[in-house]
């Protein structure tokens, strides 16, 4: 093929074929993408008269031309054709195949060779089995044709889009546009109105206003298109799950991880993995993966009495169908436990089964207390032997198989799902990426032992809550019309143990139900960390199937095109260069060395030379096992494969030294560069063409648990923000990453700068929140005398921003309340959390000084939420608390001022009050959770506040706004001509 120069079919692999002319045969003369004549039959015959590439519409030439030799085609030849052609021209059915392997004694690796044999293998088994299918349907009788055929729901889509009715959606979007209108007639006054007497004030405002309008319009236009999403179990169930058939359902490998067992309690991580053993789904499709960053025995001891405990619990939860199916909060909650359940003896077990549940708490915090105090020695194990994991910073890796073997099943004797304990290896002078390299680490973990074509990944404290929850995603993953380019399905955040009140936005409500709702109808979600149903395929760096991918090029090809089709007579030459270089940049983005549709495209001696070891190690790593478990597209185990073996490559690939010089990280699997890879993830994903999916079943899919403190709420904002500033400061910055490959809609673009630049907006807010102080004290305002004209633009822009809001709620469903507690909390962490990180990221990324923050807790004295009252000292506590102070002192001195001055001095003053009441009831709650309810604020924070506030008052001092010039010249020239 490379010496012949002839265009090759990107369907099937074959030549393209030659038309009437003697020419290569062309279907789209708009991009020339290669088709053959059976293909491009095919396609006709499915009803797609368009271009796979282009869209455009096929020649009508062609078009005739084949109508017409399909009706001169007998109906016994085109049946022949079709069992002939199944294996190579049949579409959506992958062609790769598992790398035939031989083991050898010295590493258990296999060899790479008789690749050409297992193609011809796989291609006539495939021809032979649809054959043979054929035949049998031939014999089958009608009548048991007919019973045979599964129900009509699991012909039909497993979800569908509901969009948002257009009585809710028209008037929300045309306030946008007539906010967006007023906003340019304010700037225009604001700017051509200047107050001279104030200039640096009001410049200082103005330039704030248009930051704050900025930011509006980054989270204002990605909420254009929102969409709700309904799903629907029973068809999926009805066409994977069929009566007296194996599950066809696919397998999932769940991630759990976690590195403190002390910061971490081991209680709430075995309620996780005890809620996902227990979910509903095949137990042979499950396997539960635990991440101890850590490498603390506390953990491998508690997951020892989790997986004991789970030979009860699972079996269970299954028989009476509970919900949630984690013990600890399914015991707590204080609801009719009776309710829809039917069988005489639920009482009984139940108790029993409590009884249980009390009993493996006392192990676990038996050990807990065990673990406060470590030996000298360090830890020994139950044999006698020293625990590996003695130093966290220097230890080799650990695989411990809890469940899932022979002989691991519950008490009923059935099957348990897998659970795997995994501690990666940790060395000294190496890199470990944190959160990201521990994920990383699993994601070659779980390709060796089962390698599910999915993965869901939680964090320790986020339990499965929805049992159901891994089947909703499958009715969209799995769906053939839907799953295709869906790189992930993400489910929104929920959770347990926050105040009524929510004082602090712990919920995330407005982003959850309104962004990210918003964002489902562009290109999809971002990835938020947890909580997330991932493509294998797509952490793997492949771009999505139905990407269109430039054509190979060859010795005898075009320099500009790849292909000589477009130089051929009668063919159209490419618009325009900056096309081509946009489709190499688009290639760029593949980070895999081939893409997995593409494979069919080439001959067996291609595919050899393709498929090469040594190509995908620089990509992929030194593991041949984990190379060839990356070709299995629909997942599994090769059977070859020796579970002892497996064993030994699965600690392999988690060694400390095995990302290097590999793409782990940089282009595939959780990307390093921020504490925040989940957006990077996410990002990298969407920029090479996938699509993400937001499900948000009736009951929530996931829960888990938020700091519900200040102090600690201010420091898990702090660590989002500072991730945002590292991307902004790194090469993946949404301004200028991925441009060339035009795959990521510019909404969602917009969406992505919001997620990294809202971090800075911190610098005008706490500018504009000192301004009404500063106003006050000098008895200056930052807007002049108001008109007529003025007047009605201020009204109309209060009155603009209150029915967005208004409509906002009405379509997400979002409570009023739920809307100004996040208001009152971009306050709070704009002046607090979102100021440090903005330092902190520059002073890390700039001069490589990494700044921590540090929390000293104290002790509540509360039970009912008690830890919403404790207050931690931190420094993030100082500029809020400075901004309260000099706001009051400032309604102080203008009261005092406006009583010196007499009545006219009245009404400038209630601008400048209202101006500073704004903020002070925006960090009201920040004002409240500093006291606690016991009143008490730690004195460093006050005498902090107190200095600052004194600065601001020295200098209205200095100003002495009490008494004017011209009076006091007059009073000593009065003073001086008295005869003292």
């Amino acid at each position: 093929m490379m010496e012949s120069g002839a265009p090759v079919c990107h369907t099937c692999g074959e030549h393209v074929g030659l038309n009437a002319n003697g020419e290569a045969f062309v279907a789209c003369h708009e991009c020339n993408f290669p088709i053959c004549k059976t293909c491009f039959e095919y396609e006709l015959k499915e009803g797609r008269k368009v271009c796979l590439r282009c869209g455009a519409p096929f020649d009508e030439n062609l078009l005739d031309d084949a109508e017409k030799a399909s009706g001169d085609r007998s109906t016994m030849a085109k049946h022949l054709n079709n069992s002939q052609d199944v294996g190579i021209h049949a579409r959506h059915i992958s062609s790769v195949s598992t790398v035939d392997s031989e083991m050898t004694e010295d590493n258990g690796n296999p060899i790479w060779k008789n690749r050409v044999e297992s193609w011809k293998e796989k291609k006539n088994k495939k021809k032979k089995s649809s054959t043979t299918k054929v035949e049998k349907e031939a014999q089958v009788p009608p009548e048991q044709q007919m019973e045979d055929k599964p129900a009509a729901d699991a012909s039909q889509p497993l979800s569908t889009i509901i969009p948002i009715p257009k009585s809710r959606l028209s008037p929300y979007r045309t306030v946008i546009v007539m906010r967006l209108v007023i906003l340019g007639l304010f700037f225009h006054y604001r700017v051509t109105n200047p107050v001279h007497s104030a200039f640096p004030l009001w410049l200082t405002s103005v330039i704030c206003e248009i930051w704050f309008a900025f930011s509006w319009v980054l989270d204002q236009f990605p909420k254009w298109y929102p969409i709700n999403r309904e799903t629907y179990i029973d068809r999926l169930s009805a066409r994977y799950e069929r009566e007296g058939e194996p599950s066809e359902l696919a397998a999932v490998d769940f991630f759990v991880s976690t590195v403190d067992p002390l910061k971490e309690p081991p209680l709430i991580t075995a309620n996780t993995v005890l809620s996902i053993l227990a979910l509903d789904y095949p137990v042979d499709k499950v396997s539960c993966y635990v991440s101890d960053d850590g490498a603390a025995m506390l953990t491998f001891e508690s997951l020892v009495e989790t997986a004991d405990f789970a030979r009860k619990w699972v079996p269970f939860c299954k028989k009476f169908s509970i919900e949630p199916r984690a013990p600890e909060f399914y015991f707590s909650q204080k609801i009719d436990y009776l309710k829809d359940k039917v069988q005489p003896s639920f009482v009984k077990e139940r108790r029993a089964m409590k009884r249980d549940y009390e009993e493996f708490k006392i192990r676990i915090n038996a050990l807990v207390a065990k673990a406060q105090k470590t030996p000298e020695e360090g830890w020994t194990m139950q044999d006698g032997t020293p625990w590996p994991g003695n130093n966290t910073r220097d230890h080799p890796g650990m695989i411990q198989v809890f469940l899932g073997y022979s002989g691991a099943r519950d008490i009923e004797g059935n099957e348990l799902p897998r659970l795997v304990y995994v501690s990666r290896e940790k060395r000294p002078g190496y890199q470990h990426h944190k959160k990201a390299g521990a994920e990383n680490a699993l994601i070659r973990v779980s390709a060796v032992l089962t390698n599910a074509p999915f993965i869901l990944n939680l964090d320790c404290d986020h339990y499965v809550n929805n049992s159901k929850a891994v089947r909703e995603a499958m009715c969209f993953l799995m769906d053939p019309q839907v799953g295709r380019d869906v790189c992930y399905v993400q489910f929104p955040q929920r959770f347990d143990g926050i105040d009524r009140s929510d004082r602090y936005a712990n919920r995330n409500t407005v982003f959850f139900d309104v962004n990210m709702k918003g964002l489902d109808g562009i290109q999809g979600p971002v990835y938020v960390g947890t909580g997330c149903v991932f493509n294998r395929q797509a952490l793997y760096g492949y771009g999505p199937p139905s990407m269109p991918s430039l054509p190979k090029s060859s010795s005898s090809s075009c320099s500009w095109c790849g292909c000589c089709s477009c130089c051929c007579p009668g063919k159209k030459a490419p618009k325009d260069p900056s096309e081509l270089y946009r489709d190499a940049k688009r290639e760029e983005l593949d980070a895999a060395i081939f893409n997995l549709r593409e494979i069919d495209n080439y001959d067996e001696y291609e595919r050899s030379m393709l498929i090469s070891q040594m190509s995908f190690e620089k990509t992929f790593g030194l593991s041949t096992v984990f190379i060839e478990s990356t070709l299995m597209e629909n997942g599994g185990v090769a059977e070859s494969a020796n579970p002892s073996t497996l064993i030994k490559e699965a600690i392999h690939v988690i060694s400390c030294g095995y990302e290097e010089k590999t793409e782990w990280g940089k282009e595939i699997g959780w990307i390093y560069g921020s504490v925040t890879e989940d957006i990077l993830t996410g990002f990298k994903m969407h920029c090479r063409g996938w699509r993400s999916i937001y499900c948000m079943p009736l009951r929530p899919a996931f829960k888990g648990s938020a700091p519900i403190n200040l102090s600690d709420r201010l420091h898990q904002v702090l660590r989002w923000a500072l991730g945002s500033v590292e991307i902004f400061l790194s090469r993946h910055c949404p301004l200028w990453y991925g441009f060339g490959g035009g795959r990521l809609k510019w909404l969602q673009r917009l969406a992505y700068v919001n997620t990294i630049v809202y971090p800075f907006t911190s610098l005008p807010l706490v500018a504009y929140c000192s301004l009404p102080a500063i106003c006050l004290l000098t008895g200056k305002f930052i807007i002049p005398t108001l008109s007529n004209l003025a007047s009605v633009l201020f009204l109309g822009l209060f009155l603009s921003i209150i029915v967005t809001a208004v409509l906002e709620l009405r379509w997400s469903g979002v409570s009023i309340e739920e809307l100004w507690r996040n208001e009152q909390f971009w306050v709070i962490g704009g002046v607090s959390a979102h100021l440090f990180a903005v330092f902190q990221g520059f002073l890390k990324m700039l001069a490589g000084i990494d700044t921590n923050f540090t929390v000293t807790a104290k002790a509540a004295d509360d039970a009912d939420f008690g830890e919403l009252y404790i207050v931690k000292w931190t420094t993030l506590l100082i500029p809020p608390t400075t901004l309260l102070i000099v706001n009051m002192v400032g309604v102080v001195a203008g009261f005092s001022d406006a009583l010196n001055k007499g009545y006219e001095a009245w009404g400038p003053l209630f601008g400048k009050v209202f101006f500073s009441f704004w903020v002070i009831l925006h960090l009201y709650p920040f004002l409240k959770g500093l006291m606690g309810r016991q009143n008490r604020t730690p004195t460093i924070v006050v005498l902090w506040s107190v200095l600052l506030a004194s600065v601001f008052s020295l200098v209205w001092v200095r100003i002495n706004p009490f008494v004017n010039t011209a009076n006091s010249t007059t009073v000593a020239q009065s003073c001086i001509s008295i005869d003292c």
